[in-house]
């Protein structure tokens, strides 16, 4: 009965001194309890903000990436922009200065205008003079040509009265250059003389025999009868003539 009661009493000793610590040990397991769930908040809230922040992250990314093409694409427009300005520009100064140049042809025209009207004289008539001046232009150059042409006549009329007389060694016939060789400027069938485009620049000599030829074919001869810088007249041999002498036949020393 004694031992019952004391193992009785063991057991309620041992019931108080659990008791006594479950109320102590307790709090301590809820604290523990609660960190444990606090830091799995915690780590859900850090994984949360994590993935927010990834995807920021590739959102900036991606912001940046189009920024950078945004940026490369407004530069190449941008460089476009300022080399069309240029272009514009440009083409401002240039007409710009045309501008200025049929501005003054302007006042010079109308300054030359203002002229005509204090002297009287219309554009008609300035053409009128123009037509006059060329017309004047025209004869005297036909002069001219009269007066070469009634010169090379004088000459061999000269030299024809020489030949007569017996005074200009016609019989002298110099050498003219080895491979001499000419062309037929004018013609002038009714007093039978050439004018060739050699003269003393080539070593053309008065009295000189020279072939004509067309297209390899002998037409005649010619003797030089006055010899200039470029250019030398001479008369048709009669003996020689095989065909009619023309402007562009070729001349040569045999």
């Amino acid at each position: 009965m004694l031992l019952r009661i004391c193992l009785i009493v063991a057991i309620l000793g041992a019931g108080a001194v659990v008791a006594v610590n479950f109320v102590m040990v307790k709090p301590a397991v809820e604290t523990v309890i609660q960190d444990r769930a606090t830091q799995k908040e915690g780590k859900e809230a850090a994984q949360k903000d994590l993935a927010t922040a990834k995807k920021d992250l590739t959102t900036a990314r991606t912001t940046l990436t189009n920024t950078t093409k945004t940026l490369a694409t407004t530069k190449t427009e941008l460089d476009a922009a300022k080399n069309n300005a240029q272009a514009l520009e440009a083409k401002n100064t240039a007409l710009t200065d045309q501008l200025a140049k049929a501005t003054a042809n302007n006042e010079k025209s109308e300054a030359l205008l203002e002229k005509w009207n204090q002297m009287k004289i219309t554009p008609k008539d300035v053409v009128a003079l123009q037509d006059n001046l060329k017309k004047i232009a025209m004869a005297r150059d036909g002069a001219e040509a009269e007066s070469k042409l009634f010169s090379t006549q004088l000459s061999l009329t000269q030299d024809e009265l020489n030949r007569l007389k017996g005074t200009n060694n016609v019989n002298e016939v110099p050498p003219l250059p080895a491979g001499l060789k000419g062309r037929v400027l004018a013609v002038d069938p009714k007093y039978g003389f050439v004018v060739l485009n050699i003269g003393n620049d080539k070593g053309v000599l008065t009295n000189g025999i020279m072939m004509v030829s067309r297209e390899g074919t002998l037409i005649g001869k010619v003797q030089i009868a006055g010899v200039e810088d470029a250019q030398s007249v001479a008369n048709i041999l009669p003996a020689w003539r095989r065909g009619e002498v023309m402007e562009g036949d070729d001349v040569f020393c045999n």
